[in-house]
């Protein structure tokens, strides 16, 4: 990005898990940068690879998981060196945090919220429990919790779910992290919750100015958040741009595929199109395009051949032999023409796209 500097790189990165007596590649040679202080949206479907390709920036893979091969570099380091928390120790937590999605699996019920946050900060900033406390209550007023300071003795039972998930973005922002994950923060909360819980994250990267990934396959979140978008699909990223390009210039047929099947495009009394088949078995060597089996605008190399990387723009990158000069010329879905327009009328863009 123009006038931007990567603060994590990631090479040629591969990940494996163990399953029995098997080896499944969930990551297959992933490749990008993310930029200081930008949004960057990873999104595709269950099973894609995208939290798993975020846990290896914290080194939080299952027991059974590893990195096999590439780089990950952040702040002059290649993470993907660390093997034990000793060396995560001064990343996890204090350079990265993550917000899960169920704020019940982050919180300790037995706990009072307050002693949780004040935890973190004694933990890796030494302070104080005095000091700790102030800046938990300050913390839990900045994420929008009412009445901090009587509240801070509480205990989860006693918040709702939006109000957990405020704490949970408390916690992970205690140290002031250069980067947030955010893994589905918004999937267990309600709609409204979720437009809340969205902007108090937007809120205080502008405030703070950490770099924040999502995680999601709600591409109306990535809509409203994101700089950029980076599509995965069978542990590869098939497309990555600008959220500009990915919803009004998308040409990944998988990119097509997911936006056809926004809710927000269904007309009523019509069904509401989804992506027939699954996708690849990652416990067996995929050959060719992972998509073509499901691909309706495949071509005969892509049963054969892995296509390449093509270049768009200067941001934008497309993994599809469809943007080869010797392919014939495909045009995308009818129901994602025009789709600047379908998408503001049922406000769930940013006004300034």
């Amino acid at each position: 990005m123009e006038n931007k500097k990567p603060i994590l790189s990631v090479k040629n990165l591969e990940v494996q898990f163990r399953v029995r007596s098997r080896v499944l590649t969930a990551i297959r040679n992933v490749s990008f940068d993310i930029y200081e202080g930008e949004s960057i949206g990873i999104v595709g479907e269950s099973g894609s690879g995208k939290s798993v390709l975020t846990k290896t920036f914290t080194g939080m893979l299952e027991e059974n998981g590893s990195v096999t091969s590439g780089e990950i570099w952040f702040e002059d380091q290649d993470l993907a060196k660390f093997k034990t928390n000793k060396d995560w120790h001064a990343i996890r937590g204090i350079k990265m945090s993550t917000v899960f999605q169920d704020p019940m699996t982050s919180l300790n019920p037995i706990r009072t919220i307050g002693s949780q946050i004040a935890e973190v900060i004694i933990k890796h900033q030494k302070k104080s429990q005095e000091e700790a406390k102030r800046l938990s209550i300050e913390m839990m007023t900045k994420v929008g919790i009412p009445d901090a300071e009587k509240r801070y003795n509480e205990y989860p039972f006693q918040y709702s779910g939006g109000m957990r998930q405020r704490i949970v973005i408390a916690i992970a922002l205690a140290c002031h992290p250069r980067i947030l994950i955010c893994d589905e923060p918004t999937t267990a909360l309600d709609v409204t919750i979720q437009a809340q819980i969205i902007e108090l994250i937007k809120d205080l990267q502008k405030e703070y100015g950490f770099t924040t990934i999502y995680i999601t396959h709600d591409l109306g979140v990535v809509a409203s958040v994101a700089d950029r978008v980076a599509v995965l699909y069978a542990g590869q990223i098939v497309e990555i741009g600008s959220v500009e390009e990915i919803f009004f210039e998308p040409r990944h047929p998988y990119t097509w595929a997911l936006l056809s099947s926004l809710p927000q495009l269904a007309d009523k009394g019509n069904k509401l199109f989804y992506i027939e088949g699954t996708p690849p078995s990652l416990y067996h060597k995929v050959v060719g395009d992972a998509f073509a089996p499901r691909n309706p605008f495949a071509l005969e190399i892509d049963f054969v051949e892995e296509p390449p990387m093509f270049q768009v723009s200067e941001t934008h990158f497309a993994k599809t032999w469809l943007l080869d000069p010797r392919a014939p010329k495909m045009e995308s879905p009818e129901i994602i023409h025009d789709l600047h327009q379908k998408l503001k009328n049922r406000f769930i863009i940013r006004r300034d796209l």
